[in-house]
């Protein structure tokens, strides 16, 4: 994806020219440099051509994963106007897809002097330290430090006496300064995912706070002065140590939701467990003894219950938990279990879960290995347990587990190894790999071949295939110096993995199992044509099958054919009155990795734009559309296309329909997928149109194509995906309707959005059009369900299945307040109270633009009033 970033911007520049190109992102007073590779580049150009320009600049944005970064810090003292700046890491990925931290360590000195600085966003990087400057920003009401690695704050951090919004979520703060109290106008607190231990009695004195975030740390207790906040609305305590509360929470006047899942709580106080808004979900409420519904059985011995976290978060988003020398059980809601036994850890330690979508750059299988589960991270990596961790990861259920086996696989920053795995199936479609570790990487679940292995010793040994116990290899006294470990697979052939191939083998035709060992014996089970038998050899990639039959000694009994080899690879016996069956051989080896599939393209019944894609192996397409018909319609599945377990392909909208170019799935205008056949393959996504569909539907397409082909892919197979048209797979047609009025009036087109013309505000006061709402939408983020709340809209209207989401959202308050004068007001003030002080500070600059473009053209015609008034405050803008 960088790489492709890197092309767009390198044609970009091409056709502008740097400076050019520079200029272009200098929109008004912002700078929106985060989005480019080199965005620091472009900022030191724009410096030195306009600095004039520059120097006026009041919202700026850089990517601190810049390596001009440097450069760039020294000047931002001089950009005196500066009220928003944002220095993020997270947008470089490291082989995993997770954000890598930026480079930021420290701010220059002088940037204290930034009078006007009221939002400063440092999140993603790698502060240890908070810098000194900061506490010189007399102004600053909004300051993210999240994602960095901060251990302790300033003494002095109460100085900040205008601070609203204050964020150091996942960081590694064990205490706070007790001047934090001081910060009388603080409105939103969060510390969520340290390691704090202890608050201070001060934090009662935070009276404007309206949320307080204090989840995931190492709390055991709270301070009763949390009682004295008296405007505080939601307060988080979920995921903590606790084994109390103070009774006088339940007294806090303003109080809408109160947090404490996944604590200790053994009792609670009747005037909090009576409150509506609580959530006590996860603790140990009555419980004198273990709950009997745990993953793993109590150890012998264990002095008291482990406490038992029943985690909530969604497995696909990261979360985490605190463990401690106590041990405990954490139950995730994807089905995870962890087992921390007494004394794994010895001191509280902060565990970081999540799960990601396998690569296939990075996700390496065997040959015939078929994926079951996503990976799972966990952190600290390298994290060393006193004692196992036991860990169980649910997984798809296979076809079959004949002749095969699951395994939990671990990743060690360099190569992936097997774990000892033991399977448990406790419903007839629920499966659970348990594995124990004493440390922590990235785990998957994966179904292999068989794998038997022994130890061979100097005296020599024989080991037997459990798939096939007439296959055994004889290792004679001698035959190694010292004693090694050997392994051997055997994948079992049978007359449907020939398919259409099968057809060009005599009647009497036969294949062996192949097998991948030393001296063999295979079992033969027909009447014996020696001119027939051809014993073939396979390199480690299947790549090619040579007939060795001329090379080796071949002996013969009624039911063996024995052979000797001085290496390992793989080995194949038939019988076949074919000469050369090298070819032969390989299309069937081929065809043994290989899965039929369809692919199904569907718009949802209730809003076409919302498009389903999936590949579905050719034997789960009727039961995946019976399950869908409900909901979605559209055309029958394709034709049926071959694919490689882990091999990539792309969805592309053609035919006048597009998807937003933003997404990290999107490479080149194309959407990205890697086809697993035990995985759902399927994305679902909105498409828009350029086309104006007021009048007449879209008929458009989406086509399939190949991506990268596998590493161990044969390389025939590989040959036939060369080339412009072998990389096209199916196409399937989309139909995007006519758009209709909605909210009773004529509509209109706003990016392929169907919200009618829309302008919120007077011509005197200032509007927000259509484009303005747009780029405020775009920067919402996370936040916006927040700032629909404080738009006044219901829970419901929130939670229910907006059409574009946060567009929707917004458009829709909009849409209902357009008439009311005071609109523009409330959403600055909705901004504000969700913690978006640098989209409030965008919508006030925004609208003091139109008021100055309204008083010049009311100079222009005449009706200007007092022009010394106007012309005194159009200057000060």
């Amino acid at each position: 994806m960088a790489e492709l970033l890197g092309l767009r911007d390198k044609l970009k520049e091409r056709a502008l020219g740097a400076p050019a190109l520079a200029a272009f992102c200098l929109a008004d007073n912002r700078l929106n440099l985060d989005v480019y590779l080199d965005g620091c580049r472009r900022f030191l150009q724009l410096f030195e051509g306009r600095r004039g320009e520059v120097l006026q600049v009041e919202f700026l944005r850089l990517s601190s994963n810049d390596r001009l970064l440097g450069t760039t810090l020294d000047i931002l003292p001089h950009l005196k106007h500066l009220k928003s700046l944002v220095i993020k890491g997270g947008h470089a990925r490291d082989e995993f897809g997770s954000c890598q931290h930026g480079s930021l360590t420290s701010l220059p000195a002088d940037m204290g002097n930034l009078r006007c600085l009221t939002h400063l966003d440092l999140t993603f990087n790698s502060l240890s330290t908070l810098p000194s400057c900061i506490l010189h920003l007399s102004s600053l009401r909004v300051l993210l430090v999240s994602h960095n690695r901060l251990v302790v704050l300033p003494e002095d951090f109460g100085c900040l006496s205008k601070l609203t919004f204050f964020s150091a979520m996942k960081n590694q703060l064990k205490d706070l300064p007790r001047s934090i109290g001081d910060l009388a106008v603080l409105q939103d607190l969060d510390l969520s995912e340290n390691a704090l231990e202890f608050i201070p009695e001060e934090v009662g004195n935070l009276h404007n706070c309206t949320e307080l975030d204090l989840s995931g740390n190492c709390l055991s207790s709270i301070p009763d002065s949390l009682a004295n906040l008296k405007c505080l609305r939601r307060l988080h305590l979920h995921s903590n140590l606790l084994v109390t509360v103070p009774a006088s929470l339940a007294r806090l006047p303003n109080l809408s939701r109160l947090d404490l899942q996944n604590n200790c709580l053994r009792a609670v106080p009747p005037e909090i467990q009576t409150l509506p808004f609580v959530r006590l979900r996860g603790n140990p409420l009555g419980e004198t003894e273990p709950s009997p519904q745990s993953a793993f059985p109590v150890c012998p011995g264990t002095p008291r219950p482990l406490p038992i976290l029943h985690y909530i978060h969604s497995c696909i988003f990261p979360g985490s938990f605190t463990v401690t020398s106590e041990g405990c059980k954490v139950i995730l809601a994807c089905g995870i279990h962890f087992y921390f036994p007494p004394g794994a850890a010895s001191d509280p330690l902060q565990i970081y879960f999540r799960t990601l979508a396998p690569d296939p750059q990075c996700v390496k299988l065997q040959h015939h290995d078929v994926l079951l589960s996503r990976v799972l991270e966990l952190q600290p990596h390298g994290a060393k347990f006193q004692q196992e961790v036991q860990i169980s990861m649910p997984y798809a259920s296979p076809q079959t587990l004949h002749q095969r086996e699951v395994v939990v696989r671990t990743f060690s920053g360099q190569s992936w190894s097997d774990l000892r795995t033991r399977v448990e199936q406790k419903r007839k479609s629920k499966h659970v790999a348990h594995c124990s570790v004493l440390h922590f990487s990235w785990f998957l679940v994966v179904s292999r071949l068989v794998q038997n292995e022994c130890k061979v010793p100097i005296e020599g040994t024989l080991l037997f295939s459990s798939v096939d116990p007439n296959i055994k290899v004889t290792f004679p006294p001698g035959v190694t110096e010292q004693t090694r470990t050997v392994k051997m697979q055997v994948c079992a052939l049978s007359k449907t993995n020939f398919g259409k191939l099968y057809s060009v083998l005599d009647a009497e035709e036969k294949a062996s199992a192949a097998s991948n060992i030393s001296r063999l014996l295979l079992s033969l089970g027909i009447n014996l044509d020696q001119s027939r038998l051809h014993l073939l050899h396979g390199d480690l990639q299947g790549q090619t099958w040579d007939d060795i039959t001329s090379q080796v000694v071949l002996e013969f009994t009624h039911l063996y054919a024995v052979f000797e080899v001085t290496h390992f690879s793989w080995y194949w016996l038939w019988y076949t009155t074919k000469t050369y069956i090298g070819g032969i051989a390989k299309k069937v080896y081929e065809r043994l990795r290989m899965y039929q599939v369809n692919f199904i393209a569907l718009q949802r019944k209730k809003d076409p734009e919302q498009v389903l894609l999936q590949c579905v192996p050719k034997h789960k397409v009727d039961p995946v559309l019976k399950k869908l018909q409900d909901r979605y319609r559209g055309p029958e599945p394709s034709d049926m296309v071959e694919m490689f377990e882990g091999e990539q392909f792309f969805a592309a909208f053609e035919g006048g329909i597009s998807i937003v170019m933003d997404r990290p799935d999107c490479v080149d205008g194309r959407l990205s997928f890697t086809f697993y056949s035990h995985l759902k393959n399927m994305k679902e996504i909105y498409v828009t149109s350029s086309v104006d569909r007021k009048d007449q539907a879209v008929k458009g397409q989406v086509s399939f194509y190949r991506g990268a082909v596998p590493e161990s892919i044969p390389e025939e197979a590989s040959r036939r995906r060369r080339g412009p048209d072998s990389l096209w797979l199916v196409t399937l047609p989309i139909k995007l309707p006519r758009l209709k009025p909605r909210w009773g009036e004529n509509p209109g087109a706003l990016n392929g959005f169907s919200f009618p013309p829309l302008n919120l505000g007077n011509a005197e006061t200032g509007y927000l059009t259509q484009a303005n709402l747009l780029s405020i939408a775009r920067r919402m983020g996370a936040d916006w369900q927040t700032i629909g709340l404080n738009l006044g809209l219901t829970y419901q209207q929130i939670e229910r299945d907006l059409d574009k989401q946060i567009l929707d959202m917004l458009f829709s308050w909009a849409q209902q307040n357009s008439e009311d004068p005071d609109c523009v007001s409330k959403l600055i003030t909705a901004m504000k109270e969700s913690g978006r002080q640098d989209i409030a500070d965008e919508v006030e600059t925004i609208i003091e633009l139109g008021r100055q473009k309204y008083r010049e053209s009311i100079r222009r015609v005449g009706l200007e009033q007092d022009s010394s008034t106007e012309d005194s405050a159009i200057a000060m803008v």
